[in-house]
């Protein structure tokens, strides 16, 4: 049955309200946790982090004592009197998204499957799970490797001796939650270069010939995003980006416009 103008609109006023509906919820639920929620988030300020763990045991067992991140020693500190009570709020509604992404892609795909042909059903299915796969993993590359080494170098570097590091709350978590946000979207590019592909605006012979151009620009992108200077955390960040634009080339070899 045909479904007049007003029938859509109807039922995406539905899904938006179901879905705002499932973030509320979740975000509420993240609230109410709060101390396994900031648990995690000040998981890599702390000595006993699994990334230091990790790093430790390597050096022990390599007997490289240089490879062992030095003690944390760092302090954390508030400086004006609602900041607790809304860096609260606001991490509660970003975990509640994150929650509450799964249930929101099933709705916006259910909302559009019926003006899909069955062909293209099957790719929006792959596109969603391939994007949030990236997307996890661009998120957990960032808070288990990225984000523990770059803290760990600018919060023990002093640029006097007499001046000690004092990090302020909404510097921690903003620095995380956005260089989690850039490294989530960044781990975006396959899917991105396979929609550009079936779109006929790229191919794998032009990306080919534009790989070593691609490298010096993911070079300057990782030396953007990332908050130091040193030549190990631009390689963290900049190896799985070109190794994503290398897998792009295979994965629009063979794709069919």
């Amino acid at each position: 049955m045909n479904k007049s103008f007003w029938d859509h609109l109807e039922e995406l006023r539905g899904m938006l309200i179901r879905c705002a509906a499932a973030w509320l919820v979740c975000a509420v639920a993240a609230f109410c946790l709060r101390d396994v929620l900031f648990d995690v988030l000040f998981a890599p300020s702390t000595d006993g982090f699994v990334t230091y763990r990790l790093l430790h045991r390597l050096a022990r067992l390599t007997g490289c004592t240089a490879m062992a991140p030095p003690p944390m020693n760092i302090g954390f500190i508030n400086i004006r009197l609602a900041a607790p009570f809304m860096m609260h709020i606001q991490v509660s509604l970003i975990a509640g998204l994150l929650a509450a992404c799964p249930y929101i892609l099933y709705r916006c795909y259910a909302f559009l499957a019926p003006a899909l042909y069955l062909n293209e059903k099957r790719y929006a299915r792959r596109l969603i799970y391939a994007g949030s796969l990236l997307f996890v993993t661009g998120v957990l590359l960032n808070y288990f490797v990225i984000f523990p080494f770059a803290f760990r170098m600018l919060a023990h570097y002093q640029v006097y001796a007499t001046v000690p590091n004092q990090i302020s709350l909404d510097s921690y978590i903003y620095t995380l939650l956005i260089l989690s946000l850039v490294l989530g979207v960044l781990f975006e590019l396959p899917v991105v270069t396979w929609c550009l592909a079936k779109m006929g605006i790229v191919n794998a012979a032009l990306l080919r010939r534009y790989r070593k151009h691609a490298l010096v620009a993911i070079l300057i992108l990782a030396a953007v995003i990332t908050p130091t200077g040193d030549a190990i955390t631009l390689l963290l960040v900049t190896l799985p980006l070109y190794l994503l634009y290398i897998l792009s080339i295979a994965l629009i070899r063979n794709v069919r416009l």
